[in-house]
């Protein structure tokens, strides 16, 4: 049977409130309004209780104690209009939870709503079009003035404007000319474009955020098993003024009437409305955050550690200059290794490509690629074996060819044929990035790099980094991520490559520069910044901070009105009835506070 979702509750226990009043002040049938109020209560509360228990056994603390006891308390007492009050807040209070959970998410389920279906695949004969799912890697296909891109790609013929808000945040359109790389789910100007498809539909940067927002939306926020800590005292406490407002004045109906204005429904609503806002503010600043406890975690994170190239770097190097060793020549070298890296998504491949390119070098077709995570790749170039990479992968026994900068090797069938310098770039929102990190209290930076020492320290030092782990492979960055102590956590790890994904998962935060790093980054990463900006990395943590403030202060000013109203209600003062409307008011008080995170100003 399909669960009732909280709207069709509301709505069912409105028309059983309607049909008890009718019953006894239309047809003066008090008994039966009573009765027909008090079996639904008992199911009602039931059906609580059984979830109350499941929740403890899995490990956490139920919040619904205190509304089961209220229900049952003025049912008891023959308070049954009050019981019915009790009702509609609970189904009303989760009903409005809903409503503002989808008002808070309303940018994130734009992804979801204009996902590209279709694509103008360009074949010999003009152009048809086809689903998205069945576009391959190589098509050219046309994008028309006004569509949305549906997968990645780069500028074949023709260029523009392009609007890349939804994925990045810049308000502003991007302009894009030949060659230039365009994301899927950016939205093409006034001129028709033809793009040639570098990644498959499942695999293109708009259905990987798609994906992170089903994620995002299917994974409940760590914060609510807070609250549920702060239910624990606030339980006790009302149970024992509820318990002394009945002792000292022997009339049972001061009991039900203290529980009535003590429903949990703050603790219930207003911690996950706020981290649902939360994540919808990240979202309008071009950052996707999976889930409300990567907010809680970034909100206390102590430690922040970084790739270098693609993550501090801006991720524009060029090449530098050409090394071949002796009897080779750079037109030879060059064409071997820009061949084998043009199917490779790392910073250094684009580069070497863009620079190829430039230079009119001819590349062949690739087979048997490989790809050595950390170390380089593997492939046949016109029937020969082709190394690219590191130099301990490429030539093990050319150590005395080692070069001082950021550099690939290459080695034809095994045999050495020379070195490609870079040229890197530090990011310059990169210092900046480290002194705003500091003064959110995130003390500890440091950088964990594959690349040499000599290069990895000249980079920290510019940038403020003070700890840097060089010549460092995949295991080897998580070796050291695991060795920060557990006073220096959380700690959030911020990288762009595959080399970094198993890093990613490791930390308690993996964030992953997502504009142009890979899939698997991404896939392993809590945090996608999908604009090629590393002050958001900073932003993020900013808005975790406010985010949990709010979280928090929405949760303790709930708390403290139903502790006031519970000392008041004491006395006898507020009836049952009355006490279950206020309940209403504080609910939406620390529900408006709640989504307070999602209106700061950015």
């Amino acid at each position: 049977m399909k669960k009732l979702s909280n709207k069709q509750k509301l709505i069912i226990i409105l028309i059983i409130a309607a049909i008890a009043v009718i019953l006894q002040f239309g047809f003066h049938l008090q008994l039966f309004a009573q009765v027909l109020v008090t079996i639904v209560g008992a199911i009602v509360a039931f059906s609580m209780f059984v979830g109350m228990i499941k929740t403890i056994r899995s490990g956490k603390y139920g919040v619904d104690l205190l509304a089961i006891m209220a229900v049952v308390a003025t049912l008891a007492v023959s308070e049954y209009w009050a019981a019915m009050v009790i009702l509609v807040m609970l189904t009303g209070g989760d009903a409005l939870e809903d409503y503002a959970a989808k008002k808070a998410s309303t940018e994130l389920k734009a992804l979801l709503d204009n996902s590209p279906q279709t694509a103008h695949l360009i074949t010999n004969d003009g152009s048809k079009d086809i689903p998205v799912n069945d576009v391959k890697v190589g098509d050219q296909i046309i994008v028309k003035p006004g569509e949305l891109v549906p997968v990645d790609g780069f500028i074949k013929a023709g260029g523009g404007l392009f609007d890349e808000s939804s994925l990045t945040g810049e308000s502003r359109p991007i302009s894009k000319g030949l060659g230039d790389e365009v994301m899927s789910g950016s939205i093409n100007g006034d001129h028709a474009v033809t793009l040639q498809v570098t990644k498959l539909a499942k695999d293109s940067q708009y259905q990987q955020l798609i994906k992170l927002v089903k994620e995002a939306e299917s994974t409940p926020a760590h914060f609510v098993r807070l609250a549920d800590r702060y239910a624990v005292p606030f339980t006790i406490v009302a149970i024992i003024i509820s318990s002394l407002a009945w002792l000292i004045s022997g009339h049972p109906e001061r009991f039900a009437e203290v529980l009535v204005v003590a429903s949990p429904c703050p603790l219930i609503l207003a911690a996950p409305v706020a981290m649902v806002s939360g994540m919808s503010r990240a979202s309008r600043n071009g950052i996707v955050v999976k889930t409300g406890s990567v907010l809680e975690k970034l909100a206390a994170a102590k430690t922040g550690a970084f790739d270098k190239t693609g993550t501090i770097t801006s991720g524009q190097l060029t090449v530098d200059k050409s090394i071949p060793a002796d009897n080779i020549n750079s037109n030879k070298l060059l064409h071997y290794a820009a061949s084998a890296e043009q199917q490779s998504s790392h910073i250094l491949a684009r580069s070497l490509l863009s620079y190829a390119s430039a230079n009119n070098t001819p590349l062949s077709t690739v087979t048997n690629l490989e790809e050595v995570t950390g170390k380089g790749i593997r492939a046949t170039v016109d029937n020969h074996e082709v190394r690219v990479g590191k130099l301990k992968y490429v030539a093990s026994h050319n150590m005395n060819a080692m070069q001082t900068s950021t550099a690939i090797y290459v080695s034809v069938d095994k045999k050495y044929i020379g070195a490609i310098t870079f040229t890197d770039h530090i990011r310059p929102e990169a210092k900046r990035t480290m002194t705003d990190l500091k003064k959110l209290g995130v003390t500890n930076l440091l950088m964990l790099t594959g690349d040499q020492a000599v290069i990895a320290d000249k980079v920290a030092k510019q940038v403020g980094i003070t700890q840097v782990k060089a010549d460092l492979l995949p295991q080897d960055k998580i070796k050291a991520l695991k060795a920060i102590p557990s006073n220096e956590h959380p700690v959030f790890m911020v990288g762009d490559g595959v080399n970094d994904a198993p890093s990613l998962v490791t930390a308690d935060v993996g964030i992953a520069m997502g504009a142009h790093g890979s899939t698997a980054a991404s896939e392993s990463a809590s945090v996608v910044i999908l604009k090629d900006d590393l002050s958001r990395v900073a932003k993020a943590v900013a808005i975790s901070e406010e985010t949990l403030k709010i979280a928090k202060q929405a949760v303790l000013i709930g708390i403290a009105i139903c502790t006031i109203l519970m000392l008041v209600a004491s006395t006898g003062i507020i009836p049952a009835f009355v006490g279950a409307m206020l309940q209403e008011v504080i609910d939406t008080v620390s529900i408006l506070w709640a989504l307070k995170a999602r209106k700061l100003s950015d």
